[in-house]
């Protein structure tokens, strides 16, 4: 049963559309429509503005919508293509019980000028209910001495639908003793063979009501039949309908009417018991039989605007089971109990001061639910302030100015409505409506700073917030909607947008890249916040973005350096006393601030008590004087760290001879090359180094000379070194104390021991033509493992090995 109440519904469905019938317009107004009911929501009734002769700009410029009279649901719906559809579920059950017809009223209103047309739906049934009986066990007593033919009336069974979707047939279980019996609103159960109460004392059969559907429902009851002894006479009502009338304020517990049957029987097959027959859950929560009396009672208030009547089922049952029927119709009449009620159907807030006197500013709608002279209602309005009522269509008024508003005498108006009806006592309700006179756009958008200024650290994560700016406009509304907007600029060459953005409706502002201490340190933007009044007005601000440096550049080592293929290395005269300066690491740092505050430690050193280096100035000097007893050979990784929290490093290596001329250089250079060479070959590489010792001293003692008159005195070979200024990244500063080159460490001769012939290169000066930033000296640690060891193979990138 269950599938085939589910085709069916469908099977409603898909024909709800060819089911619409054309839409009726009458002169008044008036425009019906038929549908099935229980269409889905959104479901097409019909094109009302076709039906009507509108287009759907005139729908939506009048402002039309579908309106109902007081809480009445509202069944419909119109949209913008002017068609009418389902807003609500329509249960033509809940909404018309079994009537024949069922008709909703809607009504669609447009507005300038006000206009009303009736809207008539008449919801047709479907086949969505089964039929039901009021109790699934039937009891019938019977007694044995019945005659053939005899009749047993049976309660019919209830189906909420009408007309073919109703109770169509009966079918009784096949049996040998009974057949159905049917006639005009009554089922009969028909004795067809006489009972023998010691053959058989029970029956049980199944009868089944089907309505007509397609596919059909059905419901099903069991009858169950005692065999008594003979009992002759079925209780009879003294009417078969049985009218009352009850005024809606009745209190509870009033006898309605009583209804009475009586039985010819005698004893306890002619005591009769009173009953409701089949009626809903919801009638038998209002109304109350006594069993005894046939008293109905009212037990819960009763409301004539939702029920007018109400029809009842009562049964008469004697002792020994045999049953008759009768209705009972309680009509239920009106008193003025609802006060009228004042609907606010439309209103212009706020009014521009500007308009015109006899302007509609506002619809009002009054309604009361009673009936007849209870629900005529008159309208009143307070008498000092410029407005007025204009009587309009049915119970419709519009709300117009009688006078020129000026919003600089009073900016808002609380109207009060009266509302009386014609009832007796009659029954008032008042409303109160607030108008407000709209401003015009004269004021600009103010920041509540003249400048703004935002710090960020650089690396930051794109959309960040930065800061915040803030506008006021004291105007009204849209009038003070302040929006957030960036004005056209650029930055670096850039469009100011890849930088940063701002919150149209909060102004927040944020980051769109990250930055970069190093390449932008601040910058500037201008927002402008712009109201949305017509014409709009707008001010501007400027932010001014400051960018905070983060340790994120490791130190670099722009001395010793490692570039080309030449051998370089410090000579350290063997005469050298402790504290002498034998050489210097150079190191800068990108970063500003303590990220940029450098110190240096010796990591290894071939002879750890030998050399010591400034913890801030990167000066390598000796701690005790040089012993013969030293290695020629000395080996140094030096570690730079800057003060950053963390504090990143670099390191490089230092490699130093303890020589007194650079024939011992270049007799450990030929022996490291080839120690199969010639003694010839090392006689010629002697004297060559001989000359060259000759000319390096004569450049020392002149260099000494130099030094005293600048009265910097130094010990021989303290600046064999000589540092070009084009070692210098730019942008580096020359900050004292932090490690960074200083001017006073620029040399004017520097010695290389590259190749196998010695030679000297006096340098005068030196600029970015001589030696460019990116050229400096450089040298592979596996190019000179011959002479000095492998180097540490855990040193970082950058590690330079350099010889002087």
């Amino acid at each position: 049963m269950i599938m085939m109440a589910a085709v069916a519904w469908f099977t409603s469905r898909s024909c709800a559309v060819t089911l619409l019938l054309l839409s009726l317009r009458f002169a008044n107004g008036d425009v019906s429509y038929s549908f099935p009911e229980e269409m889905r929501r959104g479901s097409l009734i019909g094109n009302i503005a076709k039906d009507l002769g509108l287009d759907t700009g005139t729908l939506s410029a009048r402002k039309a919508r579908i309106d109902t009279d007081g809480s009445d649901k509202r069944f419909c719906d119109i949209n913008r293509n002017g068609d009418l559809i389902v807003a609500e579920r329509i249960d033509r059950e809940g909404l018309c019980g079994d009537k024949a017809s069922c008709a909703l009223k809607q009504e669609l209103m447009l507005e300038n000028p006000l206009e009303l047309h009736r809207i008539n739906l008449h919801v047709q049934d479907i086949n969505d209910n089964p039929p039901q009986f009021n109790t699934e066990l039937i009891h019938i007593d019977i007694r044995e001495s019945t005659a053939k033919g005899a009749r047993f009336p049976i309660e019919e069974a209830h189906d909420a639908d009408i007309g073919k979707y109703s109770v169509q047939t009966y079918n009784l279980q096949r049996n040998d003793h009974f057949i159905l019996g049917v006639a005009a609103n009554s089922v009969e159960l028909v004795l067809n063979k006489e009972l023998d109460r010691e053959h058989l004392k029970e029956i049980n059969l199944l009868l089944a009501a089907v309505d007509g559907g397609s596919p059909q429902r059905s419901g099903t009851a069991v009858i169950h039949i005692t065999v008594l002894d003979a009992n002759d006479n079925v209780p009879a009502f003294s009417q078969t309908v049985f009218k009352a009338s009850l005024p809606e304020n009745a209190p509870l517990g009033t006898v309605v009417l009583t209804v009475s049957a009586t039985d010819a029987d005698e004893g306890i097959n002619g005591e009769v018991a009173y009953d409701f027959g089949h009626i809903t859950e919801d009638l038998r929560s209002v109304f109350n039989i006594d069993h005894k009396t046939g008293d109905i009672k009212l037990m819960a208030p009763v409301d004539f605007e939702t029920a007018s009547s109400f029809e009842l089922r009562v049964t008469a049952k004697d002792g020994l089971g045999l049953t008759s029927f009768a209705k009972v119709i309680i009509a239920i009449s009106d008193i003025n109990d609802n006060a009228p009620v004042i609907y606010l159907k439309s209103l212009t807030n706020p009014i521009p001061e500007n308009v015109t006197p006899g302007t509609e500013v506002g619809i009002i709608n009054v309604q009361d639910r009673d009936s007849e002279k209870n629900r005529q209602v008159r309208c009143t309005i307070q008498q000092n302030v410029p407005f007025k009522l204009v009587p309009s269509i049915k119970n419709y008024y519009s709300l117009v100015t009688t006078g020129q508003l000026d919003r600089e005498l009073v900016s808002d108006y609380n109207i009060t409505i009266s509302a009386t009806d014609e009832g007796s006592p009659p029954l008032s309700s008042s409303k109160t409506v607030q108008l407000s006179v709209a401003d015009i756009n004269d004021n600009p958008p103010v920041f509540e700073e003249q400048s703004y200024s935002a710090y960020v650290t650089e690396n930051n994560k794109p959309g960040s917030t930065l800061c915040s700016v803030t506008a006021r406009d004291p105007d009204w509304r849209q009038n003070g909607t302040v929006i957030y907007s960036l004005l056209p600029g650029e930055v670096n060459g850039a469009p100011v947008s890849s930088y940063v953005s701002v919150n149209g409706d909060t102004g927040v502002i944020h980051a769109v890249r990250s930055f970069d201490y190093e390449q932008l340190r601040n910058f500037k933007v201008q927002v402008m916040a712009r109201d949305n009044g017509s014409p709009p007005l707008s001010s501007n601000v400027t932010v001014s973005v400051f960018i905070s440096d983060v340790n994120d550049n490791s130190p670099q080592i722009l001395y010793p350096a490692l570039e080309g293929n030449s051998f370089m290395t410090e000579l350290v005269p063997k005469a050298a006393h402790g504290g002498s300066l034998v050489s210097k690491v150079i190191a800068v740092d990108a970063d500003s601030g303590q990220n940029a505050w450098l110190s240096y430690r010796i990591v290894t050193s071939t002879d750890p008590g030998l050399f010591t280096i400034g913890v801030h100035s990167g000066e390598i000097r000796t701690q005790r004087d040089i012993s013969e007893s030293d290695s020629m050979k000395q080996n140094l990784i030096v570690a730079v760290k800057d003060n950053g929290q963390p504090s990143l490093s670099a390191t490089c290596s230092m490699y130093l001879i303890i020589s007194d001329n650079l024939a011992e250089v270049t007799e450990l250079k030929d022996i490291s090359y080839d120690e199969k060479n010639s003694k010839l070959t090392s006689y010629l590489i002697v004297a060559l180094v001989s000359v060259s010792t000759f000319f390096l001293t004569f450049i020392i003692i002149i260099m000494g000379v130099r030094f005293c008159r600048r009265r910097k005195p130094r010990l021989l070979f303290d600046g064999a070194v000589a540092i070009p200024s084009a070692y210098l990244p730019p942008n580096y500063a020359d900050v004292d104390g932090t490690g960074t080159l200083r001017s006073t460490y620029n040399y004017d001769a520097y010695l290389t021991t590259g190749s196998r012939t010695s030679d000297f290169k006096f340098v005068t000066s030196y600029n970015d033509n001589t030696l460019p930033a990116d050229q400096t000296l450089r040298k592979s640690p596996s190019d000179f493992a011959d002479v000095f060891g492998d180097c540490d193979s855990s040193l970082e990138v950058g590690t330079c090995i350099i010889f002087g």
